[in-house]
């Protein structure tokens, strides 16, 4: 993910060794908080663009659409710098194959489905329940890995959905106590959160049409959503609403939509790098502190006030999905300490 390229794990692993450990740990330090500030902003960002009283703009589409379209620019961009560079930076060379492109579309329509449902989630909840309304990621990790891939799960790590879930409903009935629930919002949440199993499953399959090149992927996956958004865009009638929109010449409107699709782009950089200087389980728990720390953030910033059982069905989502984490890492760890039946037999016969 990086942009100066992949390099050799072990490697990696002994220059890790050879740094100091203050180094190392202000290096890691520095790049989870780097994730933590454009996570959050770009949540908040999108929010401001998405449902802004002060904006007042109800195109959803066009502002998924114009992100996209930045993240692909930029991909290009950096793409004929590093062909002019070589030597500065190492990222890959991008040109467009109609081939690669067909190959890709399958995946590209559940990631356009999952960024447009997040925005939609985005638009019609808070941002303080944004994180429980999107918290089933989890959930349909294991349905869908059964479902699709015959994979079963243990049952502790079932025991942590189920305290997803409890979460996710509790979440759910504390904001239609508080007259604050959004249905259309929480449903576009729960397929925001199905997509996003989908996009991780999907995503597997086709990183060989792309050399396993994640940039290519992500360069291929907005060219075909810039293609796919603009009959939506026409067809759902945003190019009116978009014509009628008092501030469509204002220099800060497009910085702000610009700036939304800067951290769109950066977001997967970064995410890349924090589990470069760290590791998957580690960013996993990093994602869930922030979520919380996101969550606090909102309603101190919106000046809400939330009930105890609000707070406790975050507590839940947020330790349901840490647990879940934990437990996975364990049985992975424990997977690989195990020895395999050919090493016993080895050991057996005295080899």
């Amino acid at each position: 993910m990086a942009l100066m390229g992949a390099s050799d794990p072990s490697g990696e692993a002994e220059a890790s060794k050879e740094k100091p450990f203050l180094l190392r740990a202000f290096q890691i330090t520095l790049v989870v908080s780097l994730y933590w500030v454009t996570s959050i902003s770009m949540v908040f960002l999108n929010k401001y663009l998405l449902g802004s009283p002060s904006l007042q703009l109800d195109t959803p589409i066009f502002v998924t659409f114009y992100q996209c379209l930045v993240t692909t620019l930029l991909c290009k961009s950096l793409s004929i710098l590093a062909a002019c560079c070589p030597g500065a930076m190492d990222f890959p060379t991008l040109r467009l194959d109609l081939r690669v492109t067909r190959s890709v579309l399958p995946l590209s329509v559940v990631f356009i489905s999952m960024i447009t449902f997040n925005n939609l989630c985005l638009k019609y909840v808070g941002v303080a329940f944004y994180n429980v309304g999107r918290s089933l990621t989890t959930v349909f990790n294991v349905l869908l890995s059964y479902l699709l891939l015959k994979q079963t799960t243990s049952f502790y790590a079932l025991l942590t959905c189920g305290i997803i879930i409890g979460g996710f409903w509790l979440g759910v009935d504390q904001e239609g106590a508080e007259g604050t629930l959004s249905w259309t919002g929480t449903l576009f949440g729960v397929l925001a959160s199905l997509c996003v199993s989908l996009n991780a499953i999907y995503t597997k399959k086709v990183l060989p049409a792309v050399d396993g090149s994640i940039w290519r992927l992500t360069f291929y996956n907005n060219v075909n959503a810039c293609v796919l958004f603009l009959p939506l865009f026409l067809l759902l009638g945003e190019l009116q609403t978009l014509r009628d929109f008092s501030q469509l010449g204002s220099a800060h409107f497009w910085g702000m939509m610009t700036l939304g699709g800067l951290f769109g782009f950066a977001i997967g950089y970064v995410t890349g790098l924090q589990i470069k200087f760290t590791s998957p389980l580690t960013h996993n728990v990093s994602g869930t502190t922030k979520a919380c720390a996101q969550t606090v953030l909102a309603v101190l910033y919106y000046e809400e006030t939330k009930s105890f059982l609000w707070w406790t069905s975050n507590m839940m989502v947020l330790g349901g999905s840490s647990a879940y984490t934990w437990v996975r890492g364990w049985e992975m760890k424990k997977i690989q300490e195990e020895p395999s039946p050919k090493e016993d037999e080895k050991s057996s016969m005295g080899v």
